[in-house]
């Protein structure tokens, strides 16, 4: 089976990167002219000199985006099941290497879990856990979603990369989105940063997000990790796999989402800085690029950022995020996987979003409609 790798190794980072900072202002110009935008308009709205034209950039933003999504933000939560980990990644806290307490959450414990997040009225869960697979794996995976599917109108994986039969039965199981990171797409030093384990495999996890499309999963979720290596060109592949998947798995949604660096136990320090401005240009150039894709900010971001960002691009938001298994009543000290920085409960979020006149929405859909 053709995959993504084929068009991915048509690119080269350098003659991508080189190509990113010679836009010039007539490139930017010309291209926000234009009423449709193409990957390589993307390259150009994500370059240094674009941020010059940032004011424009968001409001047209704003105008596709309400008239596509119109005046809504989707809610979620993550629910971490387990900080067990297989492999040393400097950034991560759940990274093998570190001496810590592994926690993995038993039957009664996510009935818990749930019963929590259920009582501050979310109806679309994110199961998150480290890459575990002798203990954290398929079986496990199929028997958490057993025991909350009647609970959740939409219930989302982010976990580690598995086979095309294994997703299958995920999505048998009820599973309607998959978020997979290829954290960097700088193939050359990709490696430095995971040394050990199963992830250290560039060409396998690059090769997932196909796994999932063949598979039949209504949404496929993908990002960067932002901070690792230069952030523009990183985002240029990241669009080129959206585009790509995209048009050969025509029937499948797809949504991106904007991880930062955030303060963990045992990681490295962010290589490439990205402030606020940087990313507000980058969700803005993913708008304008495409019309359909659904665009997600997490609690890793600070207040004021997730406040200025729900009129521009934004169709989905997390709320009251507990990065650790056990974390909203099982396990609290459990070790998070990143520190969150937007601390506001999810009713507070549901305020602002309001007040910023739009509607907090807590389910989009019937699981009859499926």
């Amino acid at each position: 089976m053709n995959t993504f790798k084929s068009v991915f190794e048509q690119y080269n980072w350098d003659d991508i990167q080189s190509k990113i900072y010679q836009t010039t202002s007539k490139d930017v110009e010309r291209t926000l002219a234009k009423a449709k935008y193409n990957l390589e308009d993307f390259l150009i709205l994500i370059s240094p000199v674009a941020q010059n034209y940032l004011e424009e950039m968001a409001q047209k933003c704003h105008e596709i985006t309400k008239k596509r999504f119109g005046k809504t933000i989707q809610m979620y939560a993550p629910l971490y099941l387990s900080n067990e980990c297989q492999n040393i990644c400097t950034y991560c806290g759940f990274s093998l290497d570190n001496k810590i307490k592994r926690k993995t959450l038993s039957d009664a414990e996510i009935k818990l879990e749930v019963e929590a997040l259920k009582k501050t009225g979310f109806d679309h869960v994110l199961l998150v856990t480290g890459e575990a697979n002798y203990t954290v794996n398929i079986n496990y995976f199929l028997n958490a979603i057993s025991l909350i599917r009647k609970e959740f109108s939409i219930i989302s994986v982010e976990v580690q990369p598995l086979s095309t039969e294994d997703y299958e039965r995920l999505h048998e199981a009820g599973v309607y989105s998959v978020l997979v990171y290829q954290e960097t797409y700088h193939q050359e030093v990709y490696k430095k940063y995971h040394t050990k384990g199963k992830k250290s495999n560039f060409d396998y996890r690059l090769e997932t997000p196909d796994r999932i499309g063949t598979a039949g999963i209504h949404k496929i979720g993908l990002g960067v990790l932002l901070g690792l290596e230069d952030w523009r060109t990183d985002s240029f592949f990241n669009a080129l796999h959206l585009d790509y998947l995209q048009k050969k798995y025509w029937q499948t949604k797809y949504s991106v989402s904007f991880p930062r660096l955030r303060p963990a136990e045992g990681i490295i320090e962010p290589n490439f800085i990205m402030d606020d401005k940087d990313l507000t240009q980058l969700i803005c150039a993913y708008r304008l690029w495409n019309e359909d894709l659904e665009i997600s900010i997490s609690t890793r971001e600070n207040e004021k950022f997730r406040n200025n960002i729900i009129p521009i691009g934004v169709t989905s938001m997390s709320a009251g995020s507990k990065t650790n298994p056990g974390g909203y009543v099982v396990d609290p000290q459990s070790l998070e996987q990143f520190e969150i920085s937007d601390e506001r409960s999810a009713e507070e979020i549901s305020k602002i979003i309001k007040n910023a006149g739009y509607e907090p929405v807590w389910k989009d859909w019937d699981k009859s409609f499926i």
